[in-house]
């Protein structure tokens, strides 16, 4: 049998679990009304996909939730903005990447690979980016600020810029609570490539509980290790080179993501 979890979970767990390390280093005041916690754990909006939110950051703002006319406004546009990606542009790709993923049962093609790929990983971001523009946009019809969560993230140059602009609440929580805990880059270069191993071992299980995540947290890992320590300084230095790279590399990351049959990758690369 399936085990059946509640929708958003792992952002409330995510949020819980900040606001205990944050209260136990003093980072925070103790929240002692129930409807207030659970207000910050769960608030509807964010509770999907995030943005993962502090309790610096939000509890404050339930004392006084700031609502305007412009916020209300400008809070439809961006929820609007959000449904669109996932209702029209979304929806459109996950079609074709049905069909194609029917035909490549048949036969599998290179033409056929590359184009599920790259409806993928379109199809991948205006879902994820789609649902935090709506999960920010409800926060400003109720007077709530939510950070953004995902700044133009295929425009990078590495595999390490991709994830400061992809889902960059989860990233930061993953810094603030694992990786610099665990010492850091401020550390000897084994135990640096250690902490850099478990911060992605845990991306990986946070986004599903499957072997293809284990080894798709693994290679993001290696690619992430290979530029901070060797190729990280000839990247920054050819801009055209390291766009290619990248637009060439972050495909065929995803194809480590989205197949759950380990036996088929090997068909796919």
């Amino acid at each position: 049998d399936k085990l059946i979890l509640p929708v958003g979970i792992s952002i409330a767990a995510f949020t819980s679990v900040g606001y205990l390390i944050d209260l136990y280093h003093g980072e925070c005041d103790p929240i002692d009304d129930p409807i207030r916690y659970g207000v910050f754990c769960s608030f509807f909006g964010k509770l999907y996909i995030g943005p993962i939110v502090s309790a610096q950051q939000f509890v404050p703002q339930l004392d006084d939730p700031q609502m305007t006319a412009e916020g209300i406004t400008r809070g439809m546009v961006q929820h609007l903005r959000g449904l669109a990606k996932i209702v029209i542009l979304a929806g459109s790709l996950q079609e074709l990447i049905t069909q194609w993923e029917t035909l490549l049962s048949l036969e599998v093609t290179i033409l056929g690979t590359w184009l599920h790929v790259l409806c993928y990983i379109f199809y991948i971001y205006f879902t994820l980016s789609g649902y935090s523009d709506m999960a920010i946009g409800l926060g400003k019809i109720f007077g709530f600020t939510f950070a953004e969560n995902f700044n133009y993230p295929y425009i990078s140059r590495s595999v390490t810029e991709f994830w400061r602009r992809w889902h960059m609440s989860l990233g930061s929580w993953f810094r603030d609570y694992v990786y610099i805990p665990l010492g850091g880059n401020r550390v000897s270069k084994a135990m640096w490539l250690r902490n850099i191993l478990v911060v992605w071992l845990l991306t990986g299980l946070w986004h599903g509980a499957a072997w293809n995540f284990v080894l798709w947290g693994l290679v993001l890992f290696v690619f992430i290790a290979l530029e901070k320590f060797c190729i990280g300084g000839f990247l920054e230095r050819h801009r055209f080179l390291s766009r290619l790279y990248f637009l060439f590399l972050i495909p065929q990351t995803w194809v480590v993501f989205r197949i759950s049959d380990l036996g088929e990758l090997g068909d796919y690369f």
